[in-house]
């Protein structure tokens, strides 16, 4: 490992990082129950973005690959829907055992595919396995209205059905999190799936398929790698697909519902964010600017939750700026294999990377003051220095532009009214945060808030019995918890009349 010095920030690079060509997953589309070739012949590369390096390839998926992946899912879709909740809880307690079977493995793969720092990779995977776990209890934990006489001489009985064949369009950020994420509840409510990964992460969950493939019915779950533009947009506007679910960005969100409207199916979306932390004058300011420092800058900052925009109290943000600086500016930069003390890694794409080098190139022609960081870090991969920008003023560009990489932005308010407006102004709707020691306005303030999570002196704490989700521009829908298995469910009810 070389140590390399730019700036406040040690950027540690491994030598010795290298995959095990065995540890790759095989090549071709996971189609019912094993993996074929592409219909095509032709291949995407996959990049370690540590280093650029090319590390493999991947199948380019067409229509017809997409086709066939939802005609295996329409014919497995009534068997799996017949299979009570025991066995399919039975089925996810199995697949979790495989992946901490193979979490080293997985880890691994994902470090390659992502750069994740080990730290992130480990809590990946981990989670992960807990999202299966979790599912496969609740699996047979779902509660509907009692079944009774509504009407006279009427008896109701309320069904949760499969919805069917679900569509899932998985984004780069956490590969194989996102695809546990919707997997499981899916395959839970007795649905059959077809998933295409993000274009540049798809490794880790065709490994998956790989190791699971003997656990489920073939066509349950299908994987086509390929770009959005024709997999996912196939995925969305197919008469056989009877929901389609995406974690990805506005722009992707909107074109998939915009698809989907056509069939008139049902749409999940899980989208991006511009979470405000909002920091009383009676904030503990050290704790606060150290949960900043950990969900501001996990996984890059590449995290639709991420506490990226904090507005601060003006009385109290000269010595909240002074600790936050003082956490970032320790911040480890790194790739894969460089040691659990590593925090950031790099930018998924040498696209991403430009794109948020064009961020900060805007924020200091709006002459925004660059606290710390605000530059790229030279040599191999696409590595951005932590950056804390200040001086931002109420309405700035930086404000509500989701930057997606290693960049916190400080503004000031000056009343608990105006902290609220700010706040809400976004057009995103997925997560906020709210530190103060004030009992009252600890229960007061998140309810005003327009966020479909909001933490209290913590931020970015996520657990598998409560949902995840946004409101406004961040989307609708539930991952995680039961409410994730309503959303890939329906409820039928039936009446019968005994009255005659």
């Amino acid at each position: 490992m070389t140590v390399v010095e730019t700036g406040r920030f040690s950027v540690r690079r491994s030598s010795s990082f290298e995959q095990v060509p065995g540890d790759l997953p095989p090549a071709g589309q996971f189609i019912n129950g094993r993996f074929v070739p592409g219909t095509s012949g032709d291949t995407m590369n996959i990049e370690d973005p540590a280093s650029g390096n090319v590390v493999a390839a991947v199948a380019a998926g067409t229509v017809e690959d997409t086709d066939a992946a939802i005609a295996a899912a329409v014919a497995a879709k009534q068997a799996w829907a017949a299979a009570t909740p025991k066995h399919r809880s039975d089925v996810l307690h199995r697949i979790a055992g495989i992946i901490e079977d193979n979490r080293e493995l997985l880890e691994r793969l994902e470090a390659l595919n992502t750069g994740k720092p080990e730290a992130v990779a480990e809590d990946d995977i981990t989670s992960a396995l807990d999202t299966f776990r979790f599912t496969a209890g609740a699996a047979r934990s779902l509660t509907s209205l009692a079944a009774g006489d509504y009407a006279e001489g009427h008896t109701s009985v309320i069904l949760r059905e499969p919805v069917g064949v679900v569509g899932v369009i998985t984004p780069w950020n956490y590969p194989l999190l996102m695809a546990a994420w919707k997997i499981a509840p899916v395959l839970a409510a007795g649905n059959t799936v077809v998933l295409k990964p993000s274009e540049q992460t798809p490794l880790s969950t065709l490994k998956l398929a790989e190791l699971i493939a003997a656990e489920l019915p073939a066509g349950v779950l299908n994987i086509v790698t390929g770009a959005g533009s024709v997999v996912g947009q196939r995925l969305a506007e197919h008469p056989d697909v009877d929901l389609v679910a995406i974690t990805g960005s506005v722009g992707s969100g909107q074109k998939v519902a915009g698809s989907a409207a056509g069939t008139v199916k049902r749409v999940h979306l899980e989208l991006g964010g511009k979470a405000p932390v909002v920091v009383f004058d009676d904030a503990d300011l050290q704790a606060a600017a150290a949960g900043v420092r950990s969900a501001g800058f996990w996984n890059a900052g590449q995290e639709c939750g991420a506490a990226c925009r904090v507005l601060v109290h003006a009385s109290v943000a000269e010595k909240f700026t002074e600790l936050l600086v003082r956490e970032v500016s320790s911040i480890i930069v790194g790739g894969p294999g460089t040691g659990t003390e590593t925090e950031v890694g790099p930018m998924i794409s040498r696209a991403h990377f430009e794109r948020v080098q064009e961020a900060l190139r805007q924020a200091k022609a709006d002459g925004l003051n660059i606290a710390v960081g605000g530059s790229a870090i030279e040599g191999p991969g696409y590595f951005i220095e932590p950056t804390v920008i200040t001086g931002v003023p109420a309405g700035a560009g930086i404000s509500g532009q989701e930057i997606f990489g290693p960049v916190v932005s400080v503004e000031t308010f000056g009343t608990d009214e105006e902290a609220v407006q700010r706040a809400n102004e976004t057009p995103y709707g997925l997560a906020a945060s709210v530190w103060t020691t004030d009992a009252a306005r600890s229960l007061n303030i998140p309810r005003r808030l327009d966020f479909g999570t909001v933490w209290v002196n913590s931020h970015l704490v996520l657990a598998c019995e409560v949902p995840w989700g946004g409101f406004k521009g961040s989307g609708y829908g539930r991952d995680l918890s039961l409410y994730a298995l309503e959303d890939f469910s329906r409820t039928k009810h039936v009446m019968i009349n005994h009255g005659a």
